[in-house]
């Protein structure tokens, strides 16, 4: 294996062990020690790719970002490969963001501890702000495809529109999270699915 592929894959591991103790027992778990013993390397291998704690904490968190805007963009493509409209296909992402499941249940913790680190840590914080943005940035611009192909209405503020669905998102994720009772989850399924259809009330053309 090529040297870099190798050190990609060593930072990835460790991220990943980042995750795992942070998803089960909270940030103060993710000590070098702890890492290294749940990526299986030792102390110095972690010291070797990370020179400090939060160091790999940072990576850590830009990998669940990376990770999960990821998902966001094959959920999309995959959409508009089978010619659903955007309303349907922004569901289907913002609900990815959703702890619905044991795996988002884990990445919503891991998240909001992150984020609550960036409330003291500048570099944690300039993740989080865009992370956001950019998830903004996608809900905009699907508002804004959904004016020309007809489910939007020509005068929505496409940013406006954006900032009012994410911060809705926020809202339930931590509400499911609280409350992970299966019928939490259709409610926040179906107050995120009404919002959606309040922005895009029309049909879409665009396979017409």
């Amino acid at each position: 294996m090529p040297r870099t592929a190798d050190h990609d894959l060593r930072r990835a591991q460790m991220a990943e062990a980042v995750h795992r103790l942070i998803a089960h027992d909270g940030l103060d778990a993710a000590t070098m020690a702890a890492v290294a013993r749940e990526a299986g390397f030792s102390v110095g291998l972690v010291q070797h790719y990370f020179a400090s704690k939060d160091e790999l904490l940072l990576f850590a968190y830009r990998r669940l970002t990376a990770d999960l805007l990821e998902r966001v963009a094959r959920i999309t493509a995959a959409g508009e490969a089978g010619g659903q409209p955007i309303r349907r296909i922004l569901l289907d992402c913002l609900c990815e963001l959703l702890p619905l499941d044991a795996g988002r249940r884990g990445e919503h913790r891991v998240a909001r501890a992150f984020q609550a680190r960036a409330m003291d840590v500048p570099a944690a914080a300039a993740v989080a702000a865009e992370t956001a943005a950019v998830l903004r940035g996608r809900v905009a611009q699907g508002v804004a495809n959904g004016k020309h192909c007809g489910e939007v209405e020509p005068d929505t503020d496409a940013d406006l529109a954006a900032l009012e669905i994410t911060a809705l998102v926020d809202g339930l994720a931590d509400h499911v999270y609280r409350e992970p009772e299966p019928a939490r989850h259709a409610t926040a399924g179906a107050v995120l699915a009404g919002r959606l259809a309040a922005v895009f009330p029309g049909e879409c053309r665009h396979y017409d």
